[in-house]
């Protein structure tokens, strides 16, 4: 499902007009990466979190030449889903 997708759903859901509803969508995405660039964290009770994670320096191999790569300590977003929003999918796609 793209970005026009869910726009696409929420318009014809809500009868907001196309322009107003990503216009929203933008705005909460924004708002999400906003959150998360002054290092707070977001939370959706039911559906799951969004947050920042600090990944670790490592050693790495090019698969190309096997040559290794050391790669920096990072800072990555990271979305731990619900146990509601979890289980509700086990239990579709698990019947």
């Amino acid at each position: 499902m793209t970005k026009a997708d869910i726009i696409n759903k929420i318009a014809k859901e809500t009868g907001l007009s196309k322009m107003d509803t990503e216009v929203v969508v933008d705005g909460f995405l924004s708002t999400i990466m906003e959150a998360l660039h002054e290092g707070k964290r977001v939370d959706f009770r039911g559906f799951g979190n969004f947050s920042l994670k600090i990944r670790k320096p490592k050693i790495a191999r090019n698969p190309g030449t096997g040559m290794e790569i050391k790669l920096p300590e990072r800072t990555v977003p990271f979305f731990k889903p619900s146990k509601l929003f979890k289980d509700s999918i086990i239990k579709k796609f698990n019947n």
